[in-house]
C-alpha cells in the first residue's frame, strides 16, 4: 500500500518512541485500527489508511500524527481525519477516558449551547496512542484580536464555567500550594540564568507568596489548568475545547487567571502594549465573574498576576521570546503595585 508519510521530525529516530515504527506501516495501521477502534459505538467495517503525519513533538516524551483514513459507517463512505496522541512512558488512558466522558456529557458535537470537545475514536496500546477526530475552525489566539474578540472572550468564559460545572472530578489535585511550588521551581531557574536580577526576583516572589495567602480554595472542580488561546478552536458559533492533559481538581478562577496572564503576555510581545487586549480580558472575566459569582473577581486577578510572573520564565525556554523577558518582568512589579492586587 502506497500512501503519502510525512515525518518531518524523524521521530522513528528517537529511541523513547521507536515503538512506533509499525505505527508508520499502513497495513498494520489498517489492522490496528479496525480491530481496536470504534466510531459511534459500532466496531469499523472497513478503513482505507490515505496518508499520515507528524504534527508536534517533543523529543523523548510526545507526539502527535494525523491519520487520514476513509471508513465505512452507517452505509457511508466517510473520509476523516484522526490525531493520535502517544506518550513515550504510557498509554495515557485517563485523559481518553475524561474525553469520552465530556463527549458524552453535553459536550458532543450537537451541544445545543455550542461547546464541544473533538470525538474520541479508541486507543492503541501498542503504540501508546489514543485517538480523536480532527474538527474545523481557527485558534481563539488568531481571533481574540480583532473585531470579534470581544465577544468571543464572553463565549470562551462559558466554555469554562461549562467544564467547571461537568464536576468530573479527577484523582490529581492542583490548588495554590501546587501553583506557588511551580511558581518557586520556575523563578529560582531564572535567578541562575540571569544573577544580576536575583533582587528582583526574589522580591516579585515575595509578593506573589503574600498574594497567593489571601485567597482560599473554597470550590474545587475540574479545571483545564492550562487554559489559554491556542487551547480553544473556533468553528463559527462552535467552541472546541483542546488538550486535557493538565486537567486536574483546583480553583475555577485559575483557568480564567491562567488565560488573562497569556492575553497580557501576547499583548506586550506581539502587539507592545500590555493593555493592548484589555477589552477582552475585562470581557472574560466580568462574564465569568456574572455566572459564577463576585467572589471570584480577586481570586482571578492573583491568578492572572501568577501566570503573568509564570511567563518571566517561560520566555527565557523560546529564542524567540529572549527579548521580551526583562519587559514582563517589569510589568510584573508594575502590577504587583496594583491597588486592586491590595491583600484582603
Amino acid at each position: 500500500m502506497s500512501i503519502a508519510i510525512q515525518d518531518p521530525f524523524h521521530i522513528l529516530a528517537d529511541p523513547k518512541l521507536s515503538f512506533l515504527a509499525t505505527a508508520f506501516d499502513p497495513v498494520q495501521v489498517q489492522q490496528q485500527f479496525q480491530t481496536q477502534l470504534f466510531y459511534r459505538s459500532e466496531r469499523l467495517k472497513a478503513i482505507e489508511i490515505q496518508a499520515i503525519r507528524v504534527i508536534r513533538y517533543k523529543p523523548q516524551r510526545r507526539c502527535l500524527i494525523e491519520y487520514d483514513v476513509l471508513i465505512e459507517h452507517a452505509g457511508e463512505v466517510r473520509s476523516m481525519t484522526w490525531i493520535a496522541k502517544v506518550r513515550s512512558k504510557k498509554l495515557d488512558r485517563s485523559c481518553y477516558r475524561l474525553q469520552q466522558l465530556l463527549w458524552d456529557h453535553g459536550f458532543g458535537q450537537d451541544s445545543t449551547d455550542g461547546i464541544s470537545v473533538p470525538e474520541p475514536i479508541g486507543v492503541v496500546p501498542q503504540w501508546r496512542m489514543w485517538l480523536q477526530c480532527k474538527v474545523p475552525g481557527i485558534l481563539a489566539t488568531e481571533v481574540i484580536s480583532t473585531a470579534a474578540g470581544t465577544e468571543l472572550a464572553k463565549g470562551i468564559a462559558d466554555a469554562a464555567h461549562k467544564l467547571h460545572r461537568a464536576w468530573i472530578l479527577p484523582k490529581r489535585c492542583h490548588g495554590i500550594e501546587e501553583e506557588m511550588a511551580i511558581l518557586h521551581d520556575r523563578l529560582s531557574r531564572v535567578i541562575v540564568q540571569y544573577p544580576h536580577w536575583q533582587t528582583r526576583l526574589e522580591q516579585v516572589l515575595a509578593q506573589c507568596d503574600r498574594l497567593a495567602s489571601s485567597i482560599s480554595s473554597n470550590l474545587i472542580c475540574g479545571i483545564h489548568r492550562d487554559f489559554y488561546p491556542d487551547q480553544v478552536l473556533v468553528d463559527g458559533s462552535r467552541l472546541y475545547l483542546l488538550d486535557f492533559d493538565l486537567f486536574a481538581g483546583g480553583d475555577r478562577e485559575l483557568d480564567i487567571g491562567n488565560f488573562n496572564g497569556h492575553l497580557i503576555e501576547q499583548s506586550l510581545r506581539l502587539l507592545g502594549d500590555p493593555n493592548a487586549l484589555a477589552t477582552q480580558q475585562a470581557a472574560l472575566s466580568d462574564r465569568f465573574i456574572q455566572i459564577s459569582g463576585e467572589a471570584t473577581h480577586h481570586a482571578i486577578e492573583v491568578y492572572t498576576t501568577l501566570t503573568l510572573v509564570r511567563h518571566i520564565y517561560l520566555s527565557t525556554q523560546f529564542p524567540e521570546r529572549q527579548p521580551f523577558t526583562e519587559a514582563i518582568l517589569e510589568h510584573c512589579e508594575h502590577r504587583l503595585k496594583q491597588p486592586s492586587l491590595v491583600l484582603r
